[in-house]
């Protein structure tokens, strides 16, 4: 047994007997941040739209995907990297102050009222019921339909798709330089996906930022690095607005984060504990429950400082592929998200036409999940429509999970499978009555 990996057991038990290496879990952990770190730039630019700072917005983000992923690897050992979650980013811009007409300081409440709520369901067995709980089918429609939601942004964003007064949608002006420069954005990532790059959407985002400074579409930046922003705008504005939340709309956009922010770290768990060998025959992940519980307490501190639900990435498995194997690997991740504090200026230069190419491939990413559906069977196929489609059309995560899960309960029940649906989903769908009635 060499001395590297001597080193890594001692820090990271949980796995003792894999045969580890620190120089691999630190290419491991950079390959990770780099899938990770359009996530920076991507995120304080979607929360802008909602009115919020984005200086202090990336300030926030970076620490609470810092100290996120210090907490995964430290604690739960888990070579996950976190970061507020781009889906979540959407709802709460896009779906909760905007078509909600919700502040966005009492929206960050809602994060910090879900994030505690995680972290109640993590300490104690709700979780498994949870688990349980939402049929399998509506788990792939929400993630699908949080896809298309994404990519209908994105699209947006870039000017391909406009409104229309005959049609409510068309298709924009594909001659604007603008759109061409989203267009190339979006070319360019789609390529180097299909070469198999692991950083794909970083580089395309890149070489978008280059060839728009190059042709006049873009400012170069005044300086590259500067001083960390203040937080002082967004800090500690989810506790002094948390009074706010305790009224039937925000019920629902506080079990949406739940909702989101769970099955997101839960489905990364899997993904990831299978490739490491840490996925038991009850299909259940060893460390499962710290890494869950490292999430929750992600979300709390990244509300507190003024940005969403901190969740696990899927890029995370870029790094696996690399050949990371403990929460070493998420200790590099979290330093180099600390050294990006340092690089803010460079927020001017991200625009809504580098960002959309991102959304819409993230989105695609996501869709992945529809072929996991049961779509030869009426009740799960309809209600699971339902979910996917209503929520691009009504701009609204949360109100396309609430149809969704009612039709399901509706059909269920008049297919005579009353006694298969779970007392939870009851108990949500008479919520959501409660919600549309009252909304």
């Amino acid at each position: 047994m060499n001395q590297d990996a001597t080193f890594m057991q001692k820090l990271f038990p949980i796995l003792t007997n894999k045969d580890v290496n620190k120089r691999t879990e630190m290419m491991a952990g950079l390959t990770t941040f780099l899938t990770m770190a359009y996530a920076l730039f991507l995120i304080p630019s979607v929360l802008g739209d909602a009115g919020m700072p984005e200086k202090s917005v990336f300030a926030a983000t970076a620490l609470a995907a810092a100290i996120g992923t210090f907490i995964m690897g430290i604690f739960a050992k888990f070579p996950m990297g976190l970061a507020p979650g781009i889906g979540l980013n959407a709802f709460f811009t896009y779906s909760v102050c905007i078509g909600m007409d919700i502040p966005w300081q009492t929206a960050l409440s809602g994060v910090l009222a879900s994030g505690i709520i995680f972290l109640i369901v993590s300490i104690t067995g709700i979780r498994e019921i949870v688990i349980k709980a939402i049929p399998t089918n509506l788990k792939f429609a929400v993630s699908a339909g949080i896809g298309l939601f994404i990519a209908f942004i994105g699209l947006k964003n870039a000017g391909i798709v406009v409104a229309n007064e005959s049609t409510f949608v068309g298709l924009g002006d594909l001659t604007n330089p603008t759109v061409l420069l989203s267009v190339f954005g979006l070319i360019v990532i789609a390529i180097l996906m299909v070469r198999g790059s692991n950083i794909a959407i970083f580089i395309g985002m890149v070489a978008t930022v280059i060839v728009g400074m190059i042709f006049g579409l873009i400012n170069f930046p005044d300086k590259i690095i500067s001083m960390p922003p203040s937080i002082a705008p967004t800090f500690g504005v989810a506790i002094k607005n948390i009074g706010n939340i305790f009224n039937p709309q925000m019920i629902l956009v506080i079990f949406t984060f739940l909702f989101m922010d769970f099955f997101d770290t839960a489905g990364t768990m899997v993904a990831v504990g299978s490739k490491i060998g840490l996925l038991k025959n009850d299909g259940s992940i060893e460390g499962g429950s710290k890494a869950l519980l490292s999430d929750s307490v992600a979300t709390c501190i990244g509300a507190i400082f003024g940005t969403t639900n901190t969740t696990s990435y899927v890029e995370s498995l870029s790094g696996v592929a690399v050949g990371a194997k403990t929460g070493f690997s998420s200790v590099v991740v979290g330093i180099l998200f600390l050294i990006s504090l340092f690089f803010s200026p460079l927020l001017t230069v991200i625009t809504s036409a580098v960002t959309a190419p991102a959304l819409i491939i993230v989105g695609s990413l996501m869709c992945s999940s529809l072929k996991e559906i049961e779509w030869d069977k009426p009740e799960v196929s309809i209600s699971s429509f339902l979910t996917v489609i209503l929520m691009p059309l009504t701009y609204s995560i949360g109100e396309g999970i609430a149809c969704g899960f009612l039709a399901y309960v509706v059909l269920m029940s008049f297919k005579g499978k009353v006694k298969k649906v779970h007392p939870v989903m009851y108990v949500l769908s008479g919520l959501f009555i409660i919600y549309f009635a009252v909304r």
